[in-house]
């Protein structure tokens, strides 16, 4: 009995010894990832980071996609079609090469995730949750704050300070260095140390930013599917292409806040160009998913400033630059900028109305059906790119006011000089870049220089067809697709047969993009315009070597 007791008792010191070895090895393995997550996070270019989040996410959309069945079993797309798709839906783009009643129920929530996960908001939504773990790791939380006086030696009372972040408890760093009595400071206090007060409201505005995603899609899918359930004329319109109501309303949510533009039906919104009430539901979804998303946001904070009075507010209102969050513009740009938008859609409606209220594209739809079409397709040339007409039939000076709506960034703003210096941090001046970083700013073009070369490398590899098929292949069509394909927007000419000068035997004609009647190098092509195009915000100030007297 007593040797089974010694037995007994070394069985148990080694499996306490082996989890002691176990837990020390588990927290050495998550000190090491956070050490290279941290490492990461603040050598790592944002812009690299970014070029790999959208090609990998396309990748995998790809690859999805490729073990999902299409709907019909006649016709299944080809490998680089699939990846065309998934790439247009990361980069919320809508280029489309194949028809979009080809795809699955199940294919299309995995395009509906794609388009989520690519959108604005979600990625500088992951980036400001970041930039709080940045702020968040020189206040390191070690112990309890109830386990520090017992921690204290009576001979080194400050020795081991710990802080809680979470209740508000603040050490400075030279405090520590110092062997000083470090000062505490609590969240309640209108004095706070200017570091934790930027990391407290950084991760206020975190909150506020989630709140905002998922409150405008919640109201988005709910307002459509009451639409939807109410409205026959639209119901029949999901019942006759055997669309899902709840997957339709979802991705048609979705596809719209994002700024991608595809919609599950082949036609886009042409097919509803006369439900008015449903074009009202999705055009706020486009403004305050893209270009009023800056102005939204701060007038939100206004707001919530006005009823509860909060030192991160305060801060956020007052101090957009040191915030860190592009989207979060001073109460200036903010102001100009919705009354720059509001102007653009303006002078879109005017031209618009004038130059085609009795054509061929708004034909049979009431007075009321194109005063709203029409505000519909003004809203969505920057940069969604839903449509209730075919842009073929569109007068060709329109078409030019909508390639230069495309082209301009989503914060384009007129801003007077005189007013340019009220805005913090547009006097403040950059160090000097040494080196390999100062050759590549000397190296960047700017962006009308990209898209021109683009443009010729589409006509290079299309050349044959542009001889053959003058029509179809005009350098106007070719020029729409490219500059759409880098705004993101997915405005297409389209392809018409009866355009093509000798008769192609069998050709049918397709309910999706130009791009689709490309070749492969083209498409290629393409989907580089729309990874570029969408990574554009790093390189708007590229090619300012180049001096034009």
């Amino acid at each position: 009995m007593m040797s089974l007791s010694c037995l007994g008792k070394e069985v148990g010191c080694l499996c306490s010894a082996s989890w002691l070895k176990l837990a020390c090895l588990c927290r050495s393995f998550c000190f090491l990832f956070s050490c290279c997550l941290r490492f990461l996070l603040l050598r790592v270019n944002s812009f690299c980071t970014q070029v790999f989040y959208f090609v990998s996410v396309s990748f995998l959309g790809f690859w999805v996609l490729k073990a999902l069945r299409p709907q019909t079993s006649s016709f299944r797309p080809r490998d680089l079609d699939l990846f065309f798709t998934s790439v247009s839906a990361t980069t919320v783009s809508s280029m489309s090469t194949v028809e979009m009643e080809v795809f699955s129920n199940s294919q299309l929530v995995v395009m509906t995730v794609l388009m989520f996960v690519g959108g604005e908001v979600f990625v500088s939504l992951v980036g400001l949750h970041f930039r709080k773990s940045k702020l968040r790791w020189p206040f390191k939380t070690k112990e309890k704050v109830t386990s520090v006086n017992s921690d204290l030696s009576p001979s080194n009372p400050t020795n081991d300070i710990v802080d809680d972040v979470e209740l508000g408890v603040v050490v400075k760093l030279d405090s520590l260095n110092s062997q000083a009595e470090p000062q505490l400071y609590s969240p309640r206090e209108e004095s706070l140390d200017p570091d934790y007060l930027q990391y407290r409201s950084v991760r206020f505005l975190c909150f506020v930013v989630l709140g905002y995603l998922v409150g405008v899609h919640v109201l988005g899918v709910t307002s459509v599917s009451l639409y939807m359930a109410l409205v026959s004329s639209a119901r029949d319109v999901l019942k006759k292409k055997d669309l899902k109501m709840m997957t339709f309303s979802v991705f048609t949510t979705v596809s719209t806040f994002a700024s991608c533009g595809f919609v599950p039906t082949n036609e886009n919104m042409i097919v509803f160009s006369k439900n008015s009430g449903l074009l009202l539901i999705l055009i706020p979804q486009v403004l305050l998913g893209n270009t009023l998303f800056p102005s939204t946001l701060r007038f939100m904070l206004w707001l919530m400033g006005r009823f509860g009075k909060k030192a991160e507010i305060k801060y956020l209102l007052s101090r957009t630059s040191e915030a860190g969050y592009k989207h979060l513009l001073p109460s200036l740009y903010s102001s100009l900028l919705l009354a720059t938008v509001m102007g653009f859609i303006g002078v879109q409606f005017i031209m618009f109305c004038s130059m085609q209220w009795d054509s061929e594209s708004l034909n049979g739809l009431s007075s009321y059906e194109k005063i709203v079409g029409v505000i519909f397709l003004c809203v969505n040339t920057r940069h969604t790119g839903e449509t209730i007409v075919d842009l073929s039939t569109v007068a060709p000076a329109i078409l030019v006011v909508f390639v230069v709506m495309m082209y301009l960034p989503p914060y384009t703003s007129f801003l007077p000089a005189k007013s340019a210096k009220r805005l913090p941090g547009n006097g403040k001046q950059r160090k000097p870049k040494r080196g390999y970083k100062l050759l590549l700013e000397n190296l960047k073009f700017s962006q009308l220089s990209y898209l021109a070369i683009f443009i010729v490398m589409v006509c290079i590899t299309e050349r044959k067809k542009m001889k053959e098929d003058p029509l179809n292949f005009n350098v106007l069509n070719i020029v729409v697709e490219v500059i759409s394909a880098y705004g993101n927007v997915g405005f297409s000419m389209g392809y018409s047969c009866q355009r093509q000068l000798k008769p192609v035997e069998g050709c049918e004609d397709k309910w999706y993009g130009f791009s689709g009647k490309w070749s492969d190098q083209g498409k290629i092509i393409l989907i580089v315009v729309m990874i570029f195009g969408r990574l554009k915000k790093f390189n708007m100030k590229g090619g300012r070597a180049w001096i034009l007297l």
